[in-house]
């Protein structure tokens, strides 16, 4: 059984991923601060019906110095490490102008930061094992841009920069290296928006609909299928056409 970290896990796109994947027969390992509800009922769920395994581990990925021992113990607890799936990340919006520096560096810190130290360990691991998938979960706003979200939307254009740029130092290595970057889709970060707002993005999509957790779910899964074996440094856009 292939093991997949899924970061993020708890709720929204990270346990609709992570649901997903356990359920075409990975071993996902479900990385959050805390177990939720919702993450708890999925493993009991999984329990009785999965075809692969979904197991949480705790982790703060704000300890950044804490994360080369947490994979070498995910290493010996599981086994070699197949897949990646850079999710968790925090979507704090307002006006640059009147963001406080704090919360301007935890988002930089948690959204870019982290995500780029654990793959660092996590490469190791796999490099080790002769090959492996890296999924970046990035945004649309990482290059189209949207008002109030001007550090958030840094976080995600660096990280599909780091995304075409480690893709093309690990390919040799039998690595490949890729970011989904969904639109506006129904989660938990969506539900602040009002409704007129959403109206007017779901208008504005060229299937007048917003994406869903499970088409997000759905090319994170192709991605670290043996069907995209030879696709890297690649950026997959699902919006339901709202770049279009």
């Amino acid at each position: 059984m292939l093991n997949v970290l899924v970061t993020g896990a708890s709720r929204g796109l990270g346990l609709g991923i992570a649901r997903r994947l356990a359920a075409v027969g990975y071993g996902v390992i479900a990385i959050a601060r805390h177990e939720s509800e919702q993450l708890a009922e999925a493993i009991q769920e999984h329990l009785q019906h999965g075809s692969g395994r979904l197991d949480f581990r705790p982790f703060d990925l704000a300890n950044c110095d804490d994360i080369s021992g947490f994979v070498k113990q995910l290493r010996v607890e599981f086994g070699p490490i197949y897949g990646l799936v850079n999710n968790a990340g925090i979507g704090t919006s307002g006006l640059l102008t009147m963001m406080p520096n704090r919360l301007i560096g935890q988002q930089i810190h948690l959204n870019t930061v982290s995500p780029i130290v654990l793959t660092k360990y996590v490469l190791r691991a796999m490099m080790a094992s002769g090959g492996g998938r890296i999924v970046n979960i990035a945004s649309i706003v990482g290059f189209t841009g949207y008002s109030g979200l001007t550090v958030y939307s840094a976080t995600k254009a660096s990280i599909i920069g780091f995304t075409r740029s480690l893709a093309r130092e690990v390919g040799a290595l039998g690595i490949t290296v890729n970011a989904v970057a969904p639109g506006f889709v129904d989660t938990n970060m969506t539900e602040g928006l009002s409704a007129q707002k959403r109206e007017q993005i779901v208008q504005r999509s060229a299937l007048v609909r917003l994406a869903e957790v499970s088409d997000i779910a759905n090319a994170v899964e192709f991605l670290l299928s043996e069907k995209a074996r030879n696709i890297t440094g690649t950026v997959m856009t699902v919006d339901a056409g709202n770049t279009a």
